[in-house]
């Protein structure tokens, strides 16, 4: 089963939306293959959302104290850096520290999307077959309309890159920027 971009539009727009900017910090970004066509496609969704009044979350990767960290993630630490300055939140905009690879373990994204009367998340951001595929998922297992932006993920190895895009085409609408602007119009 794949999505038609003209399917979606029946469900999905800019009243009812929320844009995601997944990750976008300093390392992660400096990792990517796509970096410049990622930051500009990412900024073109973001503008668009905000001239749209669509609100935004930021995540950003948050470990807890070392002493409360899983073991399993300890060897993971480091220092990730800030937000990059071309994709930076602005007053208005919703900062989500996060510990996980879910947008919705140990936060209250769910309850604000609800509070809000939102039904969609509109994902871009960094890596594209970890956080924002794990949230994507489980978006769809809460009822909650995930959309990727296909020109506006990204993750240092393309290929899995690519895997999850084609994986998460068979469950969910993988859009092009185009298509996602023409849905908020």
């Amino acid at each position: 089963m794949s999505f038609n971009p003209s399917d979606t539009v029946k469900l999905v727009n800019k009243d009812n939306s929320v844009l995601v900017v997944w990750d976008v910090q300093e390392a992660l970004v400096n990792s990517i293959f796509n970096k410049e066509e990622f930051i500009a496609k990412t900024r073109e969704l973001i503008h668009s959302a905000r001239s749209k009044g669509i609100p935004i979350i930021y995540t950003k990767i948050t470990p807890f104290p070392e002493k409360f960290e899983s073991p399993l993630r300890k060897g993971w630490r480091m220092n990730l850096g800030d937000i990059v300055e071309e994709l930076k939140p602005e007053q208005g905009d919703y900062i989500l520290n996060k510990n996980t690879a879910s947008i919705f373990v140990g936060t209250n994204v769910e309850l604000l999307m609800r509070n809000a009367g939102k039904i969609a998340m509109i994902f871009t951001g960094i890596a594209t077959e970890i956080g924002v595929e794990s949230s994507a998922r489980h978006a769809f297992n809460l009822g909650i309309i995930p959309v990727i932006a296909k020109e506006a993920v990204s993750s240092r190895n393309k290929e899995a890159h690519e895997r999850s895009l084609a994986n998460m085409s068979m469950m969910f609408p993988v859009l092009s920027n185009q298509d996602i602007l023409e849905i908020w119009k």
